[in-house]
């Protein structure tokens, strides 16, 4: 019994939607920009990956309208895209008791500052009685289930920037189990706010001190400076393989297998030997039943801090050897979505094998010697690749690498590279 992607709702900083996101990370097209002025994090964020502005009156009604998460929002709009997108109308498609969600992420943090705010300058009567069904972690699930009518396994994914992957992992083993027959899983995060901002500029995790915003974040090149905090959601649905063909369906991709464990080493860094991240890859491989050298591409974490992107090159040199495999991190384009990242790098991991394109690393034009790899660089890269890795690494050592397949028969596209 195995799971295919047959949809996946995409709301990011490059673009929305599959098409237009995939077209993106391919053509160089960067969602980075400068937060406008009057942006809740402004003053806090020189360079931000940034969405536009949601109107909630289009989403939910009533008084929620004024306190609802945009973390919830975004993941409300994203997942009715993924199911749209896999052809599934709950209750016709599948049995509302036979399909589950998980949503990773952080929850509605930037309206509990406003609420936080609100009180200690209005008293007890500024709380809104809504506050918990906009900040509450498990609420995009829920909110998602409550739209679709959605009765089987839900729950909410707390992995830091592993959440996205995580909720995959979890879906795969749903469907492993025999428990559903459709998962729809990933993240969502709206991290764009001044408290949250200010954590990681006082960290200095942050890039900073670029002219131009776009060229902010560059993994693995030698002037990286940290990451470029950004917004989104990214959720994919799984189905059973049996179940999609019943219903005609081709999936993007099987996800072949998936690797999870913990660094048990530091609280917010990486273990600098990559052991653990090694270890999960490993683990991934295995549980697809592969080797190193059956797998022709690996969309990294590739975040763009000094230590993280030497951790992981160590890593994938010890799993793969030096230069052993193609590398790339879309993140130079799509700046870091926190939990949301690693779902979205999955979504683009299975169309690069879909349309035989690898999306490059842009902004990598003096690679780290430190972080000496086969990198995809500057232009989309052909390839006949069945497998691919995508690495997930966040806060608290967690690691998860899933292990996509190429279907045949993929829905994915043609596979000319742009402006043929």
């Amino acid at each position: 019994m195995t799971a295919v992607i047959t949809g996946m709702g995409l709301f990011t900083p490059a673009g929305r939607g599959v098409a237009e996101t995939f077209d993106a990370l391919l053509r160089g097209r960067s969602g980075l920009r400068r937060p406008p002025a009057g942006h809740p994090a402004g003053d806090s964020l020189e360079v931000a990956g940034l969405l536009p502005e949601i109107d909630p009156r289009g989403v939910v009604s009533g008084p929620e309208t004024k306190v609802l998460d945009r973390v919830v929002l975004l993941a409300l709009l994203t997942a009715a895209e993924a199911l749209a997108d896999a052809g599934i109308e709950v209750g016709r498609d599948v049995d509302p008791e036979r399909i589950a969600v998980i949503v990773g992420g952080v929850g509605g943090m930037s309206t509990l500052e406003r609420q936080v705010v609100a009180r200690a300058e209005r008293g007890r009567a500024a709380v809104s009685p809504y506050l918990l069904t906009g900040i509450l972690p498990n609420m995009p699930s829920a909110r998602i289930a409550i739209a679709h009518g959605i009765r089987g396994y839900s729950s909410a994914v707390g992995t830091a920037c592993a959440s996205g992957a995580q909720a995959v992992a979890d879906g795969v083993r749903l469907i492993r189990a025999d428990e559903a027959d459709v998962v729809v899983c990933g993240a969502s995060e709206a991290p764009l706010f001044g408290t949250f901002a200010d954590t990681f500029g006082n960290a200095r995790a942050l890039a900073r001190g670029w002219d131009e915003p776009t060229e902010a974040s560059r993994p693995f090149d030698k002037r990286r400076n940290g990451f470029v905090l950004a917004e989104g959601a990214a959720l994919l649905v799984l189905e059973r393989d049996g179940h999609a063909a019943a219903r005609g369906v081709t999936g993007y991709a099987e996800v072949a297998g998936y690797g999870t464990n913990t660094d048990a080493y530091h609280p917010t860094a990486p273990r600098p030997d990559g052991a653990g991240a090694a270890a999960c890859m490993r683990r991934a491989l295995t549980a697809g039943g592969i080797g190193p050298a059956d797998v022709g591409y690996v969309n990294a974490h590739g975040t763009g801090t000094r230590l993280g992107d030497v951790a992981e090159t160590t890593a994938l040199a010890e799993v793969f050897g030096v230069g052993g495999v193609p590398v790339s991190s879309t993140k130079a384009l799509t700046g870091h979505l926190l939990g949301a990242s690693g779902v979205l790098e999955a979504a683009a991991t299975a169309l690069a094998l879909g349309r035989g394109l690898l999306p490059p690393t842009y902004h990598l034009d003096d690679p780290d010697p430190d972080c000496e790899a086969d990198h995809v660089r500057a232009v989309p890269r052909p390839t006949g690749a069945e497998h691919a890795l995508t690495n997930s690494f966040g806060f608290g050592g967690q690691n998860v690498s899933l292990l996509l397949r190429r279907l045949s028969g993929d829905r994915s596209g043609s596979g000319r590279p742009p402006g043929s």
